[in-house]
Formats: structure tokens, sequence, C-alpha cells
């Protein structure tokens, strides 16, 4: 069974060496917490260019990719590591897909795409490496739109509840990530789920230019 194993909320806080804040350092918090449209109530968001909106307004990563991880690093793993929203257990996360659905209680969650690392991930996990290190794992969690809000809390269990298309899943998606030529093919199957509209707009792009 799923089960929501913590909801993680980030305050503004320096990013290591780097000018600027961040809402990436995450800490698990106790009751219930509001989940809007544009994501958690309360939870810092500040570099609104390439995080937030409602394509990405909850992230998610998934405790069978923290056990992983566990084995890879030198540092205690613990909920809210890589920033996500939400740590879920009982899901592969490498095998989610675009438009699979999470339901906890009220809220209804749509994946929309993969996380793609970026170096202030990098600078929180201390390792200038670790974009590098995080894609060649596979294992990027998933950004998800609100398609209901409402209020959960940890220890809810989770619904999850799979796309009924082609599974194109978050694993496939980061795969992708800097590659020039993208199998048309494979952009037809994308778009055919709800996939974030950025990348529905560029899939879109990259066709067109084929005829």
């Amino acid at each position: 069974m799923a089960i929501l194993a913590s909801i993680n909320i980030g305050r503004p806080m320096p990013i290591p060496a780097k000018s600027g804040k961040t809402g990436i350092y995450k800490q698990p918090v106790s009751g219930d917490v509001n989940v809007t449209s544009e994501g958690l109530e309360g939870d810092a968001i500040l570099d609104r260019r390439h995080h937030g909106g409602k394509d990405q307004a909850v992230y998610l990563y998934f405790k069978d990719d923290y056990d992983w991880w566990s084995g890879q690093l030198d540092v205690e793993v613990v909920p809210g590591m890589f920033g996500e929203n939400l740590t879920i257990g009982g899901v592969e996360g490498r095998k989610v897909a675009i438009g699979d659905r999470f339901i906890i209680d009220d809220v209804v969650l749509e994946v929309t795409s993969h996380r793609t690392p970026c170096m202030v991930f990098a600078a929180r996990m201390g390792d200038p490496k670790f974009v590098k290190r995080f894609h060649q794992a596979g294992r990027p969690g998933a950004y998800c739109r609100v398609i209901k809000p409402g209020a959960i809390h940890a220890g809810e269990p989770i619904r999850h509840m799979l796309f009924s298309g082609d599974r194109v899943t978050v694993s496939d998606m980061m795969a992708l990530d800097g590659v020039r030529e993208i199998d048309p093919d494979f952009m037809r199957r994308a778009l055919k789920t709800p996939v974030h509209y950025k990348t529905r707009e560029d899939y879109q792009d990259r066709l067109a230019r084929l005829f």
C-alpha cells in the first residue's frame, strides 16, 4: 500500500557559496497542510522562473529511491533531503509515468514531468558533481499539477492511479535531458499524455520542424 511518509516544507535559506536564497531545504512537518493549485501552503518557492507554477506545483520523491541512495551517499538520507514536498512510500519511483495520479484523501495530484537537477541542488548536497550523479541514477522523482486541492497529513494512505494511455515514465523523460535529437515516435507518445506544458510546446515545435 502506498503511504504519505512525510510532508516537507521549505523556508528561505542562503545558498552555500552562492548569492541569493533557496527553498530547497525542506523539513518534515506535522498536522494538516493545505495543498492549493500553486503547491503546499507555506512552502518557499523563490526562483519562479525554474520552480513552481501549476504544472510543477508539488514535487514527489519516493522512499524506494531514497533506500537506493542510502547505499550511495555518505550521509544519512532523510525525508525532504532532495527538496521534495511529499515523500511517498510503497511506490517504485522509476516506474511512475506522466499522467499517473496520486489521491490523498480529497487531494488529487497528476504527474506532469521529471525533475531536472540544478546547481542549487548540487550546492545543497555539497557536491558540485551531484547534478551528473543524480541524472545518471535515473531516479528523478515526479512533478505534479494539483487537480483537486485540499488538506493532507503525514501517514495517510495514498491511492496510486495509473495513467490509462501509453506509459512514458519519469525515468524515460529524464534520460532525454540534453538530447538534441529525440525520437519522433517518443514525442508523439508523450504528447498523448498530460505532460508539462513546456515539454508539450517543445515537442510540438520539434515535430513541426520535421515537415
